[in-house]
């Protein structure tokens, strides 16, 4: 596995929580509450705090029983403090029945997340042949959505479908109108193949520029470098993992 450098790699994580039964109103209620704290942390340059979605792309139907966060931070250090120490995780593992955290590295970054680009990429793809992940995020145009959500469940169905992804979850800050997908792939061809050559997926590239779909959206690609806890009873990494970069 690539060592990470404190000096030179912003890392960045993305945690999602799978809470028990009986405890899924407070999962709901930690979206609103704990921002505060969560500026408070030491090291944490950037957060967003996410509800999930059914399936394995965009979704209508919110999931309340798993939720996401996702971080930048100034160093592995400091992230490790916070997922393995802190009072906020602490808290979390009271309430959930599986936690899974994955440790990424950007590659690629382009546009913003409310008007500031979280991540720095500071390595390259062309010597990287294991799995990389992919966030897509936009902000729905209102005007956009009847056309947006009319294509999604189309997409969402060919996602599942696609050859070498290892797996995927839709994300959002807002129901309909804040949207976002993390997915991770066996490899840079699975997804450029899934991305850039099925006609479906193409045409809604297309409408995105040319109706205008979206007021804001981010296209981000990372390393996996580290892969930690459950999802859906199994860390969907642990077999691949190892073979990111040396």
């Amino acid at each position: 596995m690539r060592q990470i450098s404190t000096k030179s790699d912003r890392l960045t994580t993305l945690t999602l929580f799978g809470f028990r039964k009986g405890h899924i109103r407070w999962g709901l209620a930690q979206m609103g509450t704990k921002g505060t704290e969560l500026n408070q942390i030491p090291g944490l340059l950037f957060h967003k705090l996410l509800g999930s979605g059914h399936g394995k792309g965009f979704s209508i139907k919110p999931n309340f029983r798993r939720y996401g966060l996702m971080c930048t931070w100034e160093s592995e250090e400091a992230a490790d403090e916070f997922l393995e120490r802190s009072e906020l995780m602490l808290e979390y593992r009271l309430h959930a029945s599986e936690i899974w955290t994955v440790k990424l590295l950007p590659t690629q970054a382009h546009g913003l997340w409310d008007g500031v680009q979280p991540f720095t990429p500071q390595l390259s793809e062309k010597q990287h042949d294991g799995p990389v992940a992919v966030l897509t995020r936009a902000s729905i145009n209102w005007r956009a959505l009847p056309q947006f959500w009319r294509f999604t469940p189309k997409v969402s169905k060919a996602l599942e479908d696609a050859k070498g992804l290892i797996c995927s979850i839709g994300l959002g800050e807002l129901p309909l109108i804040r949207q976002a997908t993390f997915s991770v792939w066996e490899s840079m061809e699975d997804m450029k193949t899934y991305a850039y050559k099925g006609d479906l997926h193409k045409e809604v590239i297309k409408r995105t520029r040319s109706e205008k779909w979206y007021s804001e959206e981010l296209f981000a690609r990372f390393i996996p470098v580290g892969s930690h806890g459950l999802w859906n009873g199994v860390d969907p990494l642990s077999k691949v993992i190892s073979n990111t970069l040396t």
